[in-house]
């Protein structure tokens, strides 16, 4: 269901809210009252609740959910956020303010984007240096591009880039300099078409020179702008400690680790494991061979999801722009399939 619901009985807000909705493509469901309001309470992917009806359905108590939100004409009084909390909305939209926010809204659920619809976010980073966590971010890009949208997010400003990676550096399109200066709501349509992309599969990534630096709103808004545009979010992560870099990695569904079975590769890989804060999401990928799968499980304390021999003819196929998978059957293009072969499955019975 992508049709949101309007619950208000103001004509004016009403007539204003739906030419906004016109405008984004989408065609939304109207209630006058509670009753009718809680009919379609749980299955509208958004609800835009008009103040002059908010304290008749705070009464009411509906279900918490996300997505609801209540709207107002100018000035809001401090009163109206605490009937907000109490319908369980998640902000007040004040028209004509907030016209371009509610567009861009709207317009992520005429995309087909919405809570119902937020990518599979995987993170990726090294357990050692060289390990190869870039090379396989974009392995896993290209191979889910195969199978819906894909992006590939580059948060790490000191590594190769995953643009140049996936042979993307060429093509014109927003980087994250262009968008560290972001102050509002991200578009999830906006940024999928502002990226450089080779049909389903884009990335963000930086530009040449100087090393960027992420910002903390923009960060948060392409990683929730990117989930709700695509079926597949891949983050390239750098082994760097940063607080930062810690939250994108808690807000992934799964983090992998790349590892080089090597004993200084397995010494360093249980250190970077350590790090998170969660062990339960955290698997590993073995890269090469060397000390048994189950003996670096066992080190580790992470199960190994998949392992992979080194690849004949990987830097040139980067370097002639074809991108690390020039094949299903090649090592990686095995294993970035199995993997989120192995991820859906995951995330279906969670």
């Amino acid at each position: 269901m992508t049709a949101p619901l309007i619950v208000t009985r103001d004509q004016a807000l009403l007539d204003e809210l739906l030419r906004l909705a016109a405008a984004a493509g989408a065609q939304p469901d109207v209630a006058a009252d509670g009753g009718a309001a809680l009919r379609g309470w749980a299955g509208a992917p958004l609800v835009l609740v008009g103040a002059d009806v908010a304290e008749d359905l705070a009464r009411i108590s509906p279900a918490r959910r996300p997505g609801v939100y209540v709207v107002a004409w100018g000035v809001v009084a401090d009163e109206m956020f605490r009937i907000a909390l109490a319908v369980g909305a998640e902000s007040v939209a004040q028209l004509p303010r907030s016209e371009a926010w509610l567009t861009e809204l709207l317009t992520d659920l005429g995309d087909g984007a919405g809570p119902a619809a937020e990518a599979l976010t995987v993170g990726v980073t090294g357990g050692s240096g060289g390990a190869g966590a870039t090379t396989f971010a974009a392995a896993l890009g290209q191979v889910g591009a195969r199978r819906g949208r894909a992006v590939v997010v580059d948060a790490d400003p000191l590594g190769p880039g995953v643009d140049r990676v996936l042979g993307l550096e060429d093509r014109d399109g927003v980087r994250w300099d262009g968008l560290c200066d972001t102050t509002g709501r991200l578009s999830a349509r906006a940024l999928r078409e502002a990226l450089p992309r080779r049909e389903d599969l884009g990335a963000l990534s930086w530009r040449a020179g100087p090393p960027g630096t992420l910002q903390a709103f923009a960060a948060r808004e392409v990683l929730s702008a990117a989930r709700r545009g695509h079926d597949l979010v891949v983050v390239d992560l750098p082994r760097t400690p940063d607080p930062l870099l810690d939250e994108i990695a808690a807000r992934c569904d799964r983090l992998l680790v790349v590892v080089v079975p090597t004993v200084a590769g397995v010494a360093s890989a249980v250190r970077t494991c350590a790090r998170h804060r969660d062990p339960t999401t955290v698997r590993l990928v073995l890269r090469g061979r060397g000390i048994e799968p189950q003996q670096v499980a066992r080190a580790t304390g992470v199960p190994v999801l998949a392992t992979m021999p080194d690849q004949r003819g990987l830097a040139e196929a980067i370097d002639l722009g074809l991108g690390p998978v020039r094949s299903r059957r090649s090592a990686l293009g095995r294993a970035a399939g199995e993997v989120l072969d192995q991820l859906f499955l995951m995330r279906a019975a969670a």
